[in-house]
């Protein structure tokens, strides 16, 4: 009887663990045993894990027939100032505008996902799969940088902003 117990009162605590975590704005995969790409990034101290999306976006590009990208400090720093600026706004920019801003740094065939509101790199990859102009630019066949970023906004109705950028 008491292992019956013990094995539902598990998830009970592991899910205290998280939300007290979450409140302390220290949310870490070894603490919870979760993957990154399942961490929830509604706190201001948590930011995506860079490596597990250039891998997650590398996976899916290979399985399609193209080269994996590497993270681009500069691409990176870019994609944090958009996040960043999309969450001051509290609104989503226009992908063309922030392309063709990239492309005038000197990034050929630069383009960009820029959304709000998945609160998971795993939503957030889902999204972007499932959506035909999200999915062209993580299948761009001549990609080979990117970087990617979130800031949170706690009054948003989205609370988290996302900005990826890929180019040659």
């Amino acid at each position: 009887m008491l292992g019956r117990h013990t094995n539902l009162a598990a998830p009970a605590v592991l899910a205290l663990v998280i939300l007290l975590q979450g409140c302390a704005g220290q949310i870490a995969p070894e603490a919870t045993g979760m993957p990154s790409m399942y961490l929830p990034l509604t706190t201001g101290s948590t930011a995506v894990d860079t490596g597990a999306a250039r891998e997650m976006i590398s996976a899916y590009r290979r399985n399609n027939g193209f080269a994996p990208l590497v993270v681009d400090p500069e691409l990176q720093r870019l994609a944090e100032t958009e996040a960043a600026a999309m969450a001051a706004s509290d609104r989503p920019s226009k992908s063309q505008t922030v392309r063709a801003a990239v492309t005038r740094l000197g990034y050929d065939g630069a383009d960009a996902n820029l959304s709000a509101g998945y609160h998971t790199l795993a939503e957030a990859f889902s999204g972007w799969r499932d959506s035909p102009p999200h999915r062209a630019v993580m299948l761009a066949p001549e990609a080979k940088r990117m970087g990617i970023a979130t800031a949170y906004a706690p009054g948003s109705k989205y609370k988290v902003y996302w900005a990826l950028l890929v180019s040659k």
